[in-house]
């Protein structure tokens, strides 16, 4: 739907998710179950009683707005108002004042919201984007860019392994590398990958590290002069 007022133009468009949809239902139908339960049985109460109940279902938002009551003061669950939610179910709508995006471009650019304010969390806090320990300029210039490449790695590695960088970094954590050393030599020998490291390093097109980093012969004993 467009929207043209002669100063500019907005465009409106309906989303609908499938799984929204259904989690929108699955929620509702819990809310109506607990409400019904509530209101069992409230014909018989008293009408004080029946007034405090209703005033205790409307102090729950989730309850109140499929509740209604009867001219005689009965409390119902309001039909109307379930249905009219219904219809909503898995919907939201999107401005955009850009008359060239597609719809598929403006759907995915909000979902791309959430990614962007992630990221921002992610400079923040996983990368330490702040505080910055410089002063000069280049130095500062130089410390945001390789926060932000830095960023990139990580959405690269979200992209390609289909998990978060959270995830990833905790299974790959648990790759050690040991020195062991006995009369043959030294030697530096990586742990066994497990089968997650494995898949993580092959999404992402990485080699498995060596088993073997380092061998060394033991040095041999000096030579004694004789005296």
């Amino acid at each position: 739907m467009i929207i043209d007022d002669a100063t500019m133009r907005d465009r409106f468009v309906v989303c609908h998710n499938p799984e929204e949809a259904a989690r929108d239902k699955q929620v509702r139908g819990q809310l109506l179950a607990q409400l019904t339960a509530a209101i069992d049985g409230s014909d018989q109460l008293p009408a004080a009683e029946r007034q405090r109940l209703h005033g205790e279902l409307c102090a729950k938002r989730g309850l109140k707005r499929f509740l209604r009551t009867t001219k005689n003061g009965l409390l119902r669950v309001d039909r109307a108002a379930v249905s009219a939610e219904a219809h909503l179910d898995g919907k939201f709508l999107l401005r955009s004042s850009d008359p060239t995006l597609s719809v598929e471009d403006i759907a995915l650019g909000y979902k791309q919201l959430l990614q962007i304010e992630r990221a921002w969390r992610d400079m923040k806090t996983t990368l330490d984007l702040r505080p910055i320990h410089h002063r000069k300029e280049d130095r500062i210039r130089a410390h945001v860019l390789l926060c932000w490449l830095a960023l990139l790695l990580i959405r690269i590695a979200e992209n390609h392994a289909h998990d978060t960088w959270r995830n990833l970094r905790d299974e790959l954590q648990r790759m050690h590398l040991g020195a062991f050393t006995g009369p043959a030599g030294t030697s530096h020998q990586r742990t066994e990958l497990t089968p997650a490291q494995r898949d993580i390093l092959r999404a992402l097109g990485v080699a498995q590290p060596p088993l073997f980093l380092h061998l060394a012969a033991p040095e041999p004993a000096p030579i004694q002069q004789p005296s």
